[in-house]
């Protein structure tokens, strides 16, 4: 007999709807907790490595940034034994055909390697890595708690939402990040929980890491005369985010191409570490220059580059920053390829600002006068808005982090633009491009994401009789006499289907009892319209249906081999019930 904790047992005896609540509460918090740990560790492994370690002219950007991809991709073959790279793909996937269950250690797992490979120096964000481990504390805890699936998806979002609060201190961010990536058919019964997460995460960041906001900025107040610049430059960083989406997923496809993963690893770390020597400002997160940019300071202390002499003045500063712009992108991808682990969201802010910087210093040297810093803070939002197609929350991530509200003008109207220009020429985000390609997509349609949800394979039913082609009619009468099913399958020997037989066209046989010995199965079957494949997306099915008109349709594995029958009837009463269940709002 297992006994169950009594803080366990005291939670089941409550009403699933206040077991939510407390537990976003709890998932809040442990989310807030992780994310704190996180950006500590990764400042730890920093401050030890710049203490211990000297060597001339820089060289630690060659040798660390791989050191840090290699005890990654160790640690991933070796100890954890998961692929948990792309870290909001992966939540998305869960979502969509995994019934929202995040294995347990990825509570764990993508903390310690995304620590591991910042803190070394690779060129990625903490922020996807944090997502995941959020949504695995509160996959992980709804099921322990044994909630339903509907509310074990809402902790899962709680638990993301709750990450991005606790590491950026932005709480409304953290619900629109839910709102708009994750869950995209959310009701507004489940805003209370996220809403509870994100505060109780921001509580305890707050704690720990203070209040102040994630950048300081000088921000000059908002001129209207400004709009046009701002409108141009939501639609050159809406160019710069396809840029930056294709050519991280391009660049991915190339380098996954590379079978054996200690030469990926090599090949990468090479790449990474001359990269960084060149452009230093691609080491780790980057985030310090974007302090700078937003304070509006001095660059000389970006002079620490082979490519120095370009910050000389005049045009070779917008350019030198350009080319830190386009390398960020390869240099983000080779440092996952190779075996570290971290996400885009970091990288999109620094392309952002460092995009933005770039347009206003360009302005600014041909005749104009703007704001340079109100540019790179509205530049992370334009980037953001284009990468992630998450306007929403690019525009008030930005204004948290920054306090940077007396912008909100532009910011709306540059991240519009920005994410506008995108979607003429991309449909997808970053995050969803490759799992739409698999039919594995949640969207804001409700049918859509119904359709996406629902199991081809739960749906198929196996009571109808068997029967081979050679099978004598008498037989066949003894099988429908005994049956109360409306077709029989007709199959060969191995067990691959043929056709079926109508149990209604057969009564004509009946009273022909001469023909009882020398009639088969073969003989009176009738053909299928079509077949449905097993584990088979459930748009297609749908579309078999309408387009054949068919009451039921068999299901065959990969060697045509009979499975069972889905009906017409069991698959709109299973539509029913799941755009129920995603429309609750009880």
């Amino acid at each position: 007999m297992t006994i169950q904790p009594t803080h366990k047992v005291l939670l089941q005896r409550l009403p699933e709807r206040s077991r939510l609540l407390l537990l976003s509460f709890a998932v809040g918090v442990a989310s807030g907790l992780a994310a704190v740990f996180l950006t500590w560790c990764i400042d730890g492994i920093r401050q030890l490595l710049d203490s211990g370690l000297s060597l001339p002219y820089h060289l630690q950007y060659l040798v660390l940034p791989g050191a840090g991809m290699l005890l990654s991709l160790l640690l991933l073959r070796y100890v954890i034994r998961d692929n948990i790279g792309h870290g909001v793909t992966k939540v998305l996937l869960a979502v969509s055909r995994g019934e929202s269950k995040i294995k347990a250690h990825n509570m764990w797992s993508s903390v310690l390697t995304s620590a591991i490979t910042i803190g070394f120096g690779g060129s990625v964000g903490a922020e996807a890595p944090i997502v995941y481990t959020g949504a695995a504390i509160g996959s992980n805890v709804g099921k322990r708690f044994g909630l339903s699936y509907r509310n074990i998806t809402i902790l899962l979002g709680c638990g993301a939402a709750g990450a991005i609060a606790g590491i950026f201190k932005a709480p409304l961010a953290g619900v629109l990040f839910t709102m708009e990536i994750l869950l995209f058919n959310i009701t507004l019964s489940s805003m209370l929980p996220l809403l509870i997460s994100t505060v109780s995460a921001t509580v305890v960041s707050y704690a720990f890491r203070g209040p102040t906001a994630m950048f300081a900025s000088d921000l000059t107040p908002f001129s209207m005369g400004n709009i046009p610049f701002y409108i141009i430059m939501g639609v050159l960083l809406g160019f710069g985010s396809l840029y930056f989406t294709r050519g991280t997923l391009w660049m991915e496809d190339k380098f996954g191409k590379i079978g054996n993963r200690y030469v990926r690893w090599a090949v990468c770390a090479l790449a990474l570490g001359l990269m960084i020597f060149l452009f230093p400002q691609l080491y780790g997160e980057g985030y310090g220059i974007l302090g700078d940019l937003l304070s509006n300071q001095d660059l000389e202390a970006e002079r620490n580059s082979p490519l120095s002499f370009l910050l000389s003045g005049g045009w070779g500063v917008p350019l030198f920053f350009l080319l830190v712009f386009l390398v960020k992108v390869p240099a983000m991808t080779v440092t996952n390829a190779g075996g570290g682990n971290g996400g885009t969201f970091g990288p999109t802010l620094f392309c952002g600002a460092i995009a933005g910087f770039v347009v206003a210093r360009f302005f600014n040297l041909a005749g104009a006068s703007v704001p340079e810093q109100n540019f790179v803070l509205v530049g992370m939002a334009a980037m953001m808005a284009g990468v992630m197609q998450a306007p929403m929350t690019a525009i008030f991530l930005i204004a948290e982090i920054s306090g940077g509200y007396e912008l909100l003008i532009p910011l709306i109207l540059t991240a519009t633009v920005s994410y506008g220009t995108v979607r003429i020429f991309e449909k997808y985000s970053i995050y969803t491009k490759r799992i739409a390609q698999s039919g594995d997509l949640l969207t804001h349609d409700a049918d859509q994401a119904v359709l996406t949800l629902m199991n081809t394979n739960a749906l198929i039913r196996d009571k109808y009789p068997r029967v081979l082609l050679d099978t004598p009619l008498r037989q066949v009468v003894n099988e429908v006499t005994g049956s109360t099913a409306a077709v029989l399958a007709v199959l060969d020997a191995q067990g691959r289907f043929q056709g079926f037989i109508d149990v209604g066209n057969i009564r004509k046989y009946l009273l022909r009892s001469d023909l009882y010995d020398k009639t088969t199965a073969a003989n009176i079957m009738e053909n299928t319209p079509t077949l449905i494949r097993e584990g088979e997306k459930m748009e297609s099915v749908m579309a078999k249906f309408d387009h054949t008109g068919a009451w039921r349709l068999p299901v065959v594995d990969s060697d045509r081999r009979y499975l069972g029958f889905i009906s017409r009837s069991r698959l709109l009463m299973a539509y029913r019930d799941e755009l129920k269940e995603i429309s609750n709002e009880d």
